[in-house]
């Protein structure tokens, strides 16, 4: 493309030079020639009023030398008027017997000069070096003398040849430039759709991160906006594909969880180890497919929009499902909160989800025996969510937090706390962890009822850099209240 502009520039330019410079160099020769020729008028001219006055040879001819001009004039008086030196004073038949009056060099013929005092007006005529001026002249006795001017070729042609190099060159200049801005508009035009094309190679390549400046023409542009939101959305498909794969992944962890307490009460013998390394090893599956599944950017999308459900009433179904593993293991259970409907602008299965991971979470990283509980705190705008133990806590908050670095030596992934802070930023909420009235660790869900978008200011977590947004001082009063309870 960027070729064929300059050559289509190219020809343009060149074919208006030629247009232009042809008939100008034309004009101009026509110019030196006019020139050339006005001046010869001017020096017949000269002579005129001397020839009126007298024909005699020898002022004729000072008259000329004074002109300066007797190398290249000539002038031919007839016989009839010759030798009559005071312009037609002779006695009536002065004339006859005379000889004709020729001063200078004679360069034109003989019929060219007869012809022009017989026409009576100027004529040019070629001669071998250039050409002649004939200027016929009347005389007082009513013929006709002729005065001969030569224009050597040179004077024709004077400046001519100048001109036209000058004409050349503004016109190579004006190709030579017409290439250049034709090049830097080529450019200017090729670079973005280079780099257009490039990137959709390296985005065929897998490169998710590859983005086009939006620069150049106004269609370049829109093509470079284009294909960065289509870029945006194969990045934001490929991360819900792989957190849709990780989020089910994780919940196939609750039943593990079930089968592994149950694997562990077998007592002896081959029977229960077969089964205890079966579910170890699903187990172990299960955590590689959460690991690999989370190698993407975690998803922008909200979870839930548009859908709700009742949290009191998932909550009660969770804690039965829960509560009969926590005996099994001696565990001590309370709720509070689930016994009138609370609605949260959350999908079912979100919901689930999140409590499963948390409750999982417990059973997993805390003894048997160590108590738990949740409460489900209402506010006008906002519903608090508080899973809380008696266990050991967590000594880094930010880095359970932290995306990707929750997976240690006790074999997390870390997703689980992803899972439930992602469902509270869905609604404009967050996630805490601290320190729980049981003595272990707190994780507080906030819920926001009016989808109010939160003020991120640094990472999920707790402590300085935490999202912050204004409390409902109605709810965080019944809350505070609440933790204060046995």
């Amino acid at each position: 493309m960027r070729w064929a502009l300059v050559k289509v520039c190219v020809a343009v330019t060149t074919m208006v030079v030629v247009a232009f410079a042809v008939p100008l160099g034309l004009v101009i020769r026509e110019l030196a020639r006019d020139r050339a020729f006005s001046n010869a008028e001017r020096e017949a001219a000269a002579i005129a009023p001397a020839l009126s006055i007298t024909t005699d040879r020898a002022q004729l001819e000072r008259v000329v030398a004074s002109a300066g001009s007797d190398a290249g004039m000539a002038v031919h008086i007839p016989a009839s008027a010759a030798g009559d030196g005071n312009g037609g004073g002779g006695d009536g038949g002065g004339g006859a017997g005379q000889q004709a009056v020729d001063l200078g060099r004679q360069r034109a013929a003989d019929k060219d000069i007869a012809a022009t005092r017989k026409l009576g007006r100027a004529s040019t005529t070629e001669v071998p070096g250039g050409s002649t001026l004939l200027q016929p002249v009347a005389l007082t006795s009513g013929d006709i003398a002729v005065v001969e001017v030569y224009v050597p070729e040179s004077e024709v042609t004077n400046g001519v040849a100048t001109a036209w190099a000058v004409l050349a060159g503004v016109g190579v200049a004006l190709i030579v430039g017409s290439v250049a801005v034709a090049d830097r508009l080529g450019v200017r035009m090729v670079q973005p759709a280079q780099r257009l094309v490039e990137s959709a190679h390296e985005l065929g390549e897998g490169k998710l991160g590859v983005r086009v400046p939006e620069e150049g023409p106004t269609e370049l542009r829109l093509a470079a906006v284009a294909f960065n939101s289509m870029a945006d959305q194969v990045v934001q498909l490929l991360a819900n594909e792989r957190e849709l794969a990780a989020d089910l992944s994780h919940r196939l962890r609750t039943p593990l969880t079930v089968l592994r307490l149950n694997a562990a009460s077998l007592g002896e013998g081959p029977a229960a180890e077969q089964t205890r390394a079966a579910v170890a090893q699903l187990e172990r599956e299960v955590d590689t497919i959460i690991r690999t599944a989370r190698d993407a950017k975690p998803q922008t999308a909200a979870l839930g929009v548009g859908v709700g459900c009742d949290a009191a009433e998932v909550v009660r179904e969770r804690m039965d499902f829960w509560s009969a593993l926590a005996e099994d293991e001696g565990r001590k259970v309370r709720v509070a909160g689930v016994d009138r409907p609370v609605r949260i602008p959350v999908a079912r299965a979100d919901l689930v989800a999140a409590l499963d991971a948390l409750l999982g979470n417990v059973f997993r990283h805390t003894a048997e025996g160590t108590a738990f509980a949740v409460d489900v705190h209402n506010g006008e705008d906002a519903v608090i969510v508080l899973v809380s133990d008696a266990g050991p806590g967590i000594a880094d908050p930010a880095a359970a937090m932290a995306r990707g670095r929750g997976s240690g030596a006790d074999g997390s992934t870390g997703l689980g706390l992803d899972i439930v802070s992602r469902l509270a930023e869905s609604t404009g909420g967050d996630v805490r962890i601290g320190r729980s009235v049981l003595g272990g660790t707190e994780v507080r869900i906030w819920v926001q009822l009016d989808r109010r978008e939160p003020e991120r200011r640094g990472h999920r977590g707790t402590g300085p850099g935490t999202m912050r947004r204004r409390r409902p001082t109605k709810l965080v009063s019944t809350f505070n209240r609440s933790r204060s309870l046995p």
